[in-house]
């Protein structure tokens, strides 16, 4: 083997073997990217949990106050039903005892009055609004003040 077939095979070599150390500098650069990008979306990943998490404690929270205020609600609402029961039973109490006041009680109401009773099934505040509007306005007064009066001639 000669001198420059020695050189030749020491270069190839040496480019072989800066070839390997290339590749292994590129997968090692590959593998830092790689590793960047994990760690980020494992920062995003911690925050995007810290942030649930806080959501979940404020919806808690808001769940907490709000069956807390049903409760009371709830609460009102019996007080108001045991109120409406024992004024119920007090009017017919009074009622059976007062001959005056059964016998007004018994008197059918006005045509008039009975209509402001009659209402159509609403069942949403668009119907309410509709049937508000549907509804006839109050009439003027059919006996005008002195004031209003047309002066005589």
């Amino acid at each position: 083997m000669t001198t420059l077939r020695q050189s030749l095979y020491g270069l190839a070599l040496l480019a072989a073997l800066a070839g390997l150390v290339w590749i292994q500098h590129q997968r090692a650069e590959i593998a830092q990217g790689e590793t960047k990008l994990a760690t980020n979306r494992a920062q995003q990943a911690e925050q995007q949990s810290v942030s649930r998490q806080q959501t979940i404690g404020e919806l808690t929270t808001a769940l907490a106050t709000e069956r807390t205020s049903q409760q009371h609600l709830q609460a009102q609402q019996s007080d108001i039903r045991q109120q409406l029961r024992t004024s119920q039973q007090r009017i017919e109490a009074l009622t059976r005892e007062n001959e005056e006041l059964r016998q007004w009680a018994d008197v059918e109401l006005p045509a008039i009055a009975r209509s402001l009773r009659d209402r159509p099934a609403i069942t949403g505040a668009a119907d309410y609004q509709a049937w508000l509007s549907r509804r006839n306005a109050l009439h003027a007064e059919r006996n005008p003040t002195p004031a209003q009066r047309q002066p005589a001639d």
